[in-house]
């Protein structure tokens, strides 16, 4: 009779997968509450302190770390050795077993958890039976996902699992045990104070892509284990999303998470804004974005950060739209939206403040930083110019900070009443992000003439002020920090333009 070893954190499931076991001629073997719960279910099953000839110790801690146990499932009965001593000790083998952790992940996730409560939570008898059957892979199968019972049921009912089975589910168990383990590391390891000496990352697979950036190039969305992100997203309607849907999805939302208390638009091409604006509904939130360049918002990625409603859907019915993106939507616009059946239509809450690092993919390592997070932060701004920001300069010069903080570097945004009306993005210099933003907004038929600027880094040259003069910018909100700062503020002052200095940079290479 083939022998099983059951031990679950996770129930799902194990109650019809051990009864299918049963049917099939296995004897069980199981620990504590699985155990319980089996015998509840009417399943046959032996406790493990019976095969150990060791009751449970410690709280529990010390149940399953003993050779009966873990002999059985390292022994090689292909090696006469290893069966000769399993006779010697009276030795069971096991074919078998289905573990999975302590919810480690879950715990510490919870509001306020305890630190004890975590330290407990840590697994240490799963983990070791689970890389001890691995390892031994060829002759006990381990099986850590509750996914995959009815599969091994199928192919124990057919009398064979084939050794490419074998091996993936050995696969699985490192690469779970692995995140566990990282789950621990992260946790123990404070990164507040200090960047941590060692960082792993884990992530599933969450879907196989059709292809990158480009047709030649493979990709897939992987997922981490943060509290919110892309993992939360839903898709409604539409083709599958591409790789680069999926960038400009992260690039919208997060251009939008900056007006938490506002309804904002932002219209993404190639994760930089080609629009962007305030509303007081979605749907004038999304024809202000839409003026800031008509031409560019076809083909775009368009984020909301408030339901979207079927005045907006209608809004939006004219335009070729690659993905429309928002937190959620009544059910007429989605109706109106059914309507293009090529159009993606996402759901992806607005995560307003993400903590944690930010990995950036170089040859042969990463560069890491803390995520960034919008924060306007106006105790730190100074009025550097004798003339100030009237009340409505100011206004805006509040909402061109946030908008530029989504913008390519190097980055320069005109603003007129919270609707961006012209954007500079990705120059490689700023007196030609400066040109190009008064370029687009009169490209848009926009009146430039009273604006305001906001400008990502500083101002290295008074030539950028002096664009902006030219163009009738009248205030100026920029982080300064220039060795030129002098010559900058005197040529503002001698322009009649009002300048804030914020003293933080808002770069996003």
């Amino acid at each position: 009779m083939p022998r099983a070893l059951i031990s679950v954190s996770d129930k799902r499931g194990i109650l019809a997968f051990a009864e299918e076991l049963v049917r099939l001629g296995w004897e069980l073997v199981s620990t504590g509450g699985t155990a319980a719960l089996l015998h509840q279910g009417g399943v046959p099953v032996t406790p493990v302190d019976q095969v150990t000839g060791f009751p449970e110790i410690l709280d529990g801690r010390v149940k399953t770390l003993h050779p009966a146990v873990h002999a059985g499932l390292l022994a090689r009965p292909d090696r006469a050795e290893h069966v000769r001593q399993l006779a010697q000790h009276a030795i069971r083998p096991f074919e078998l077993i289905a573990v999975n952790l302590y919810p480690f992940q879950a715990t510490i996730a919870a509001p306020g958890v305890r630190f004890e409560d975590a330290i407990e939570n840590i697994d240490i008898g799963g983990p070791s039976m689970l890389r001890s059957a691995a390892k031994n892979f060829e002759f006990v199968l381990p099986v850590v996902d509750p996914k995959d019972y009815p599969r091994i049921i199928e192919m124990l009912t057919r009398g064979e699992i084939d050794f490419d089975t074998r091996r993936d589910l050995a696969a699985k168990v490192f690469a779970h045990t692995a995140d566990y383990d990282n789950a621990i590391a992260g946790y123990l390891t404070p990164w507040q104070d200090a960047l941590p000496a060692r960082v792993t990352l884990s992530m599933e697979r969450r879907q196989v892509l059709r292809y990158g950036e480009n047709p030649q190039q493979r990709a897939g969305l992987f997922v981490t284990e943060e509290p919110r992100g892309i993992a939360d997203l839903t898709q409604r309607q539409g083709k599958e999303l591409s790789f680069n849907n999926l960038l400009d999805i992260d690039a919208a939302m997060t251009a939008v998470a900056a007006w938490p208390n506002r309804v904002a638009c932002a219209i993404i091409k190639h994760t930089t804004p080609c629009g962007l604006a305030l509303g007081t509904n979605a749907a004038e939130a999304f024809a202000r974005a839409r003026a800031t360049d008509p031409t560019s918002a076809f083909g775009s990625v368009i984020a909301f950060n408030t339901v979207v409603d079927r005045a907006a859907a209608d809004a939006m019915a004219d335009l070729f739209i690659e993905v429309v993106v928002a937190p959620t939507f009544h059910a007429d616009a989605l109706e109106r939206f059914a309507e293009r059946k090529n159009l993606r239509v996402v759901e992806l809450p607005v995560v307003r403040a993400k903590t944690g690092l930010d990995w950036k993919k170089i040859r042969g390592g990463f560069l890491i930083q803390d995520n960034f997070n919008f924060n306007p932060a106006e105790d730190t701004w100074r009025v550097a110019t004798t003339r100030e920001p009237t009340s409505a300069e100011m206004n805006d010069l509040r909402f061109a900070w946030a908008a530029v903080s989504s913008v390519k570097s190097n980055a320069i945004v005109l603003v007129r009443d919270e609707q961006v009306i012209g954007i500079g993005a990705g120059q490689m210099s700023r007196i030609d992000a400066s040109f190009l933003a008064v370029h687009k907004a009169a490209q848009a038929g926009h009146d430039t003439n009273g604006a305001v600027l906001a400008s990502d880094g500083f101002f290295p040259f008074a030539d950028g002020i002096e664009e902006a003069a030219r163009a009738g910018i009248r205030a100026i909100i920029q982080p300064g920090g220039s060795v030129r700062d002098a010559e900058v503020i005197e040529a503002a002052n001698r322009l009649g333009i009002a300048m804030i200095m914020t003293g933080l940079r808002m770069f996003r290479h």
